[in-house]
């Protein structure tokens, strides 16, 4: 034991400070120590206990008003229960009656045990079906033994599975055009009367000769 005065001088000089840690104690324990690095620490444990301690939700899925729904919309609701139950949380299948839909109380546990037995690979009968009122419903918990191998096996099958990329063919490449001196046949035309244009066409002169008009590049001859 230590006096309060002498532990508040060794906090001071250690550039630290003095914590009750168990104040319910007899006598109150405290420590030395940084207090932000304290109040941190115990901030991880409790976000780090609170993550372990976290209990199974229960998740209700219904099954229409009544007895009148469309077997792929029980399919539906199916994939439903099976995904909160691979989260690890409880599911409530409730079936409704009504009208003189209640005389027909086998239809609902059929429909009950069709239910428990697609979901059996995953899943275990927590409440069996019972009626309240005009309310029928069942309870499931995940198995966990069953959860987990059911999880090794899509891992596996996904590691298995080829890669997309692995099957994709190599796409031949580009060849650029070369480049080509063809010239549409209007542009050459408008080119040739251009160059017809510009270059001024020789002049045949005329000479006489004995009497007779003859050109003068038969007199170069």
């Amino acid at each position: 034991m230590v006096d309060t005065i002498e532990a508040l001088r060794r906090s001071h000089e250690a550039g630290l400070d003095l914590v009750e840690v168990a104040p319910d104690s007899a006598p109150p324990v405290c420590r030395i120590l940084d207090f932000g690095k304290y109040k941190y620490e115990l901030a991880k444990k409790e976000k780090a206990n609170k993550a372990k301690s976290k209990t199974a939700e229960m998740k209700e899925v219904r099954l229409g008003r009544s007895m009148k729904i469309d077997p792929h919309d029980v399919s539906i609701r199916i994939d439903q229960a099976r995904r909160f139950l691979m989260e690890g949380h409880k599911v409530q299948i409730v079936q409704n009656f009504r009208g003189r839909e209640l005389m027909h109380r086998d239809r609902g546990d059929q429909r009950m045990r069709e239910i428990i037995e697609k979901l059996a690979d995953i899943s275990r009968v927590e409440t069996p079906p019972r009626l309240a009122g005009r309310r029928m419903s069942v309870i499931l918990a995940p198995d966990k033994p069953k959860v987990d191998a059911l999880l090794r096996k899509l891992a596996k099958q996904q590691q298995a599975a080829p890669s997309p990329d692995g099957q994709q063919a190599a796409q031949p490449k580009s060849v650029a055009a070369a480049p080509t001196n063809d010239v549409a046949p209007e542009e050459g035309a408008q080119k040739q009367k251009s160059a017809g244009r510009g270059a001024p066409k020789p002049r045949k002169a005329a000479l006489v000769v004995g009497g007779i008009e003859e050109p003068a590049e038969l007199k170069a001859r």
